[in-house]
């Protein structure tokens, strides 16, 4: 018997291959490997963050320490501010019955807004390096005012004590040019000041002799 399954299988294959060649050089196509394009990058590169420039600090106009004296515009009262340490003291007086003893801070730009009993305030601000000027507000009445540093003969003084059984309290303000302008209150009763030595701050007091010394923040 002839084993011809065999043969057969194999020329059936050869014809197949044989096939196949001719319709590829029939069609032009080859046979590749798919080939993947890589699709672009959909997420954008972050621009590069810059951090803000720092917003600049206010000036600062520095107020000189020491003690500023002078008379309001209408002449009819005296200030003196003392300012020491950012802090000041001011003293508003008539020399009668009017005063107010006001503090507060000063800021960085010169200005000074100091406050008082009784809604009494205070604002003003350093002109150049030897005045402030502002306005005075106490008891009903509004007072202007240019005040320049203090020399040694001038300044702010006061004084607290008991006398003959009465509580003493005294402000003095020495001007520029001598003058001195005070209020002294005998158990809160006022009365212009007696004079006092403002080499030493004595002063005497119904026989009494006191001491005033200067005033700072």
């Amino acid at each position: 018997m002839k084993r011809s399954g065999p043969l057969l299988t194999l020329l059936a294959g050869l014809l197949v291959g044989l096939f196949m060649l001719s319709l590829n050089a029939t069609t032009g196509e080859k046979p590749t490997s798919a080939s993947v394009k890589p699709s672009p990058s959909t997420k954008a590169s972050a621009p590069a963050q810059t951090s803000a420039p720092p917003s600049p600090s206010p000036s600062r106009t520095p107020v000189p320490e020491g003690v500023y004296t002078g008379r309001t515009g209408d002449d009819s009262s005296a200030v003196a501010i003392t300012v020491r340490d950012d802090k000041a003291i001011a003293y508003v007086c008539d020399g009668h019955n009017i005063e107010s003893w006001l503090q507060g801070d000063v800021q960085d730009d010169g200005s000074l807004r100091l406050t008082g009993k009784g809604g009494a305030s205070l604002d003003g601000k350093v002109k150049g390096t030897k005045e402030i000027r502002g306005t005075a507000n106490v008891g009903s009445g509004s007072y202007a005012f240019t005040i320049g540093k203090a020399k040694k003969s001038s300044g702010l003084y006061r004084a607290n004590s008991t006398v003959a059984g009465a509580k003493i309290e005294g402000g003095w303000i020495v001007l520029p040019d001598g003058e001195q302008v005070g209020i002294l209150k005998r158990d809160g009763k006022p009365s212009p000041a007696p004079g006092i030595d403002p080499e030493t701050g004595a002063v005497t007091v119904d026989g009494q002799q006191l001491t005033a010394r200067p005033v700072t923040p």
